[in-house]
């Protein structure tokens, strides 16, 4: 892993950083391309990896391992969405007929279904920025875990935009518009 130096390096002061000099980060750099600005993405609590495993293992298990209808894989991994624009989403799910996107370095384009889980510091971006670049390039389905709360969104792209489909806490189910039969019951991820 590169040090302290090469970041350093890429990290002088630009008014707006591309994809280039994000590749530039030695890996595993805790950095998300969101805006065209670094930031910078601290790593999640144990609670949020908690529900991150065990809403990825449901999802894995349904739609990898029993239906075969796809690749699930969560963070870290880049998405690559323009220029700008490159994320690590919590998890994400790609069906098989968009397996093309699936690369040796990073995903390049939008997968089916982006699952992601507020932390104090992406929350604003997960709600507001990188929800607008997911639907634009054309996220079919956006799921926002609010661990505090104890709550669940469902979002559905219609037109480039994201309409809530589903809202869910507590004991209560949320279903998967894309992947017809997945629904988790929140009591399995919440602890």
């Amino acid at each position: 892993m590169k040090g302290t130096a090469e970041i350093d390096a890429v990290l002088h002061e630009k008014k707006i950083y591309t994809y280039e000099d994000y590749a530039k980060l030695p890996e595993g750099s805790p950095y998300q391309l969101i805006g065209g600005k670094l930031i910078m993405t601290p790593a999640p609590s144990t609670y949020h990896q908690e529900i991150s495993k065990r809403l990825e293992y449901l999802l894995y298990e349904y739609a990898e391992l029993k239906q075969k209808l796809g690749k699930v894989f969560d963070a870290p991994i880049d998405v690559y969405f323009e220029e700008e624009e490159t994320y690590q989403p919590d998890i994400i799910f790609i069906s098989n007929d968009r397996i093309g996107i699936i690369k040796k370095e990073k995903i390049e384009g939008a997968p089916d279904i982006i699952i992601e889980i507020l932390s104090p510091s992406t929350a604003y971006y997960d709600l507001v920025h990188k929800k607008d670049i997911y639907a634009k390039h054309g996220v079919k389905e956006y799921w926002i875990v609010d661990p505090i709360e104890k709550w669940v969104e469902s979002y559905k792209n219609e037109n480039g935009k994201f309409i809530l489909i589903g809202r869910g806490q507590k004991d209560e189910i949320i279903n998967s518009s894309v992947l017809i039969g997945f629904k988790v019951k929140l009591d399995a991820i919440f602890v």
